[in-house]
């Protein structure tokens, strides 16, 4: 054999070998494209589902924004009927107050009539007695007697 055959069974065994890697690669290749098919239907079918349970969610939270909004606005009117009520709690929370600060007022006035009241007594009993003490004096003066 010469040089350019056996040059020629090299390329066509190298060729040969391309050929069954080829063959395994497309073939693995293959294999995987059925597998992502598998997995592109499936997310589709995924997303169907989810699309579908979200529409229905959708649905049921629309409704419980309606309820909601409706019992928000029974509380409001509600809240507009007891609210004279409250103002007048406050109204009357004031009076009772202001009653209290007067009744302080008039214990402490008392209180100082007393403290006056009790001054004035000394001081007429003082007077009294010092009264007395100048009647003495002037009837020892004159040398009458002194009741």
């Amino acid at each position: 054999m010469s040089g350019g055959a056996i040059a020629a069974i090299i390329a066509a065994v190298a060729f040969v070998v391309l050929v069954v890697f080829l063959i395994q690669v497309l073939t693995k290749v293959a294999k995987t494209m059925v597998n992502v098919n598998k997995t592109i239907e499936e997310t589709n079918r995924t997303i169907n589902v989810v699309t579908e349970d979200v529409n229905i969610l959708v649905n049921q939270v629309e409704g419980l924004l309606i309820k909601s909004n409706d019992l928000l606005a029974d509380v409001n009117k509600k809240v507009e009927t007891i609210d004279p009520l409250f103002t007048a709690i406050a109204d009357l929370s004031e009076s009772v107050s202001d009653l209290n600060q007067s009744s302080r007022h008039a214990v402490d006035r008392v209180s100082n009539f007393g403290k006056e009241t009790a001054k004035m007594g000394t001081m007429l009993r003082l007077g009294r007695s010092a009264s007395k003490m100048v009647k003495k004096h002037k009837a020892k003066k004159d040398g009458t007697a002194v009741k």
